[in-house]
């Protein structure tokens, strides 16, 4: 019952966050001068990234736990944060063309460090989901994928970096990367509060998903003792 109020309360915790999130973002933000209302992508955008990051940490975390103490707990976590990062990396791809159509005029450039190491991120949380289904031996999978998690968190921090490392054709928003790359106040308090909303979100649906995969657990062993206990 305790958990059940617990998460309720997050859930409401999250609704109302994001919704003062939309408020900061369309009507408390101003606009920006030479972008214009399109420049609003970005909170989400960033905010996406920074929860897909997020999650692949998360990922690096359990693949850890399980390979050194063969956890299942920690399986479970890495599997469901891989699952809720792999939403918020799509997020991210899908929201940073439509920014950049309009700003560049174009909707992907292939040359640009940062867009191709986070399609890296996203085909590491591909080949992470694609592995826990492709092997029928629940052990093998879990191993293999937490290679995997392992081995691609280090794509994490470098893309993170990308930016400030390498410079592109492309200018691309820099959020704390050094002297003038600071924002405005009321836009840098709308990015805050949307990207702690979308952290907030992040956890909301990480309980949700192992709260499934519980009961997923349960079903299936009530199916085998009912199945054991038959003439």
């Amino acid at each position: 019952m305790k958990k059940n109020t617990s998460l309720t309360a997050h859930g409401v915790i999250t609704v109302v966050w994001i919704l003062i999130s939309l408020y900061l973002i369309f009507i408390f933000a101003p606009n920006e001068l030479n972008q214009g209302n399109v420049y609003r992508i970005i909170y989400i955008h960033v905010s996406s990234a920074w929860s897909a990051f997020l999650g692949y940490f998360v990922v690096f975390i359990g693949s850890v736990g399980y390979i050194w103490r063969r956890s299942q707990a920690a399986d479970d976590l890495a599997y469901a944060a891989a699952e809720i990062g792999f939403l918020f990396c799509s997020c991210v791809l899908i929201t940073g063309p439509l920014w950049a159509k309009p700003i560049w005029g174009i909707w992907w450039a292939w040359g640009d460090w940062r867009l191709t190491l986070t399609l890296v991120l996203w085909l590491l949380f591909v080949a992470y989901l694609l592995l826990r289904s492709f092997f029928v031996n629940p052990g093998q999978a879990a191993l293999l994928s937490a290679v995997v998690g392992i081995i691609g968190f280090a794509d994490v921090p470098v893309d993170y970096m990308a930016i400030r490392w390498w410079r592109t054709q492309h200018p691309q928003p820099v959020i704390m990367g050094g002297p003038n790359s600071g924002l405005p106040p009321r836009m840098e308090i709308t990015l805050f509060v949307t990207a702690g909303a979308f952290v907030c979100l992040f956890f909301y649906l990480l309980r949700q998903r192992l709260a499934l995969g519980r009961a997923q657990r349960e079903l299936q062993q009530l199916g085998r003792e009912l199945a054991a206990a038959e003439p």
